[in-house]
């Protein structure tokens, strides 16, 4: 099967069966063979005491950008060790874009670093994460 098209079922797939990200409002933008690119709209549900999205959110989005970017060679992967960087505060109504990309895939273990910019293009957060690429494969025809 062709790279981007076993990307968007695996995709397909995961995202059908994920309420988490469905529920934060995410946008698939772009799925690709070791990229995803996400989108979300910040609400006031996801404000902290200080007026500013809480730091879990931005974290939210990239994960679930990991989490896509990773298995989208039809390898089942999970995360084991992933790091942010919250570089600017994300206000009520800031558009936050999540682009994944793969840096190093080895057959077991890969690394992922994801950029999260507002509707400006700053860069608002900086995530790095690390998966564990299993041997179970995802059934996709």
């Amino acid at each position: 099967m062709d790279p981007i098209r076993l990307a968007e079922k695996v995709v397909d797939s995961m995202y059908n069966n994920d309420p988490f990200s469905k529920w934060l409002g995410i946008e698939r933008i772009e799925d690709g063979a070791g990229i995803s690119v996400l989108r979300m709209t910040v609400n006031k549900e996801m404000l902290n005491g200080f007026g500013i999205a809480h730091g879990g959110i931005t974290y939210s989005l990239a994960d679930s950008a990991l989490a896509f970017a990773s298995n989208s060679h039809g390898k089942k992967c999970v995360s084991i060790e992933t790091a942010i960087s919250h570089l600017t505060a994300v206000k009520e109504g800031d558009i936050l874009t999540a682009r994944a990309v793969e840096k190093n895939c080895s057959n077991k273990i890969a690394l992922y670093e994801v950029d999260v910019t507002n509707q400006n293009g700053k860069l608002v957060a900086s995530f790095r994460g690390t998966v564990y690429r299993t041997s179970q494969e995802w059934d996709v025809k």
